[in-house]
């Protein structure tokens, strides 16, 4: 049995109505133990994820940085050939750091869009809302707070314009093929024929490369991953000891699959509030997260199986990564 009930833990109780607590528990109770990687991003983990991206053997956000500086005119006359008028809606839109050079660009070019960020954190929307118009001058902006699929049908009745959706970041690499390719065909039914998605992809290249993105020296995303267990024993009274557990990444050159894991270095119990004990065995696993990475026809193959036709492909100079351009057909 993985599960204890109703031993009592040296803590306080957490309900069992709450949404953190029950995803936790349902996670380290599964069969294969996992942890929802969107619950990494409390302020402290926000923090450390943008320590990562600072990371030189972090080369992600520099490839796309990198496209979007220098490649800004060509994305824009490509999305121009291929929608005519439409406006922009960016899912996950962050503080758009990258994603400005590509409003700014469409602002030089006379362009007549609006700007629609789509963030879960309301945070996120309100400096937006606040800031970006001062580094865009002209910018038309409405953001949207909340989940994409919701916000893209406000979207959608706001405006009747085609959309230009911008998916960036290798966003699409948090999720496995299959979930990506079900995500990919949800999003296609909320896009209308002669749409356009820009979407990020990291490419397959020397496995240690990759690994090394994901284990840096500093030793920073191994406490973005252990930061987790510290929100855990925080916001849910539990009782985790990181000392008796080490970060493991592994990558997989032929699926392209790159997994974080924590190991429980021993045999041990973990409270959670008062209800729930989880046993660990020496050696096992907990699954953190995944950052899938793909080969070009593998990119085409996906967008074929959800509805969308590949017409344009930007590359950093090292083609570590991809922007790709696809049109729903």
């Amino acid at each position: 049995m993985t599960v204890i009930p109703n031993v009592l833990a040296p803590c306080k109780r957490k309900p069992a109505t709450d949404i953190f607590y029950h995803d936790v528990v349902q996670g380290l109770t599964a069969p294969q133990k996992y942890l929802d990687p969107k619950y990494f991003y409390d302020a402290a983990g926000d923090a450390l994820f943008q320590q990562i991206m600072q990371c030189h053997e972090y080369y992600l956000t520099g490839c796309e940085m990198e496209i979007l500086r220098e490649q800004s005119a060509q994305i824009v006359q490509a999305l121009q050939l291929y929608a005519g008028d439409f406006d922009v809606v960016e899912l996950g839109a962050g503080d758009a750091t990258k994603s400005v050079h590509l409003l700014q660009q469409l602002i030089n070019n006379g362009v007549d869009y609006t700007y629609f960020p789509i963030d879960i954190s309301a945070n996120v929307i309100t400096q937006l809302e606040k800031n970006l118009p001062a580094q865009v001058p002209g910018l038309q902006l409405h953001g949207l707070n909340g989940e994409y699929f919701h916000m893209l049908q406000q979207a959608n009745k706001v405006t009747a314009k085609k959309k230009v959706l911008l998916f960036m970041g290798a966003n699409i690499g948090n999720f496995s093929v299959s979930a990506a390719r079900s995500f990919c065909q949800q999003l296609r039914q909320y896009m209308q024929p002669g749409d356009l998605l820009l979407t990020g992809f990291d490419l397959k290249k020397h496995p240690q490369v990759i690994l090394n993105a994901y284990n840096d020296s500093a030793g920073i995303t191994r406490a973005f991953n252990f930061n987790l267990l510290h929100r855990i024993n925080r916001e849910l009274y539990a009782d985790f000891d990181t000392s008796k557990f080490e970060h493991f990444p592994t990558y997989d050159p032929v699926t392209g699959a790159c997994k974080s894991y924590l190991i429980s270095l021993e045999n041990q119990q973990v409270h959670i509030g008062e209800d729930t004990t989880v046993n660990f065995a020496e050696n096992e696993s907990i699954y953190m997260e995944i950052s899938q990475k793909y080969s070009l026809e593998e990119t085409d193959q996906l967008a074929a199986y959800a509805g969308f036709r590949p017409v344009a492909r930007f590359f950093d100079r090292k083609h570590w990564f991809t922007d790709c351009l696809w049109k729903c057909i």
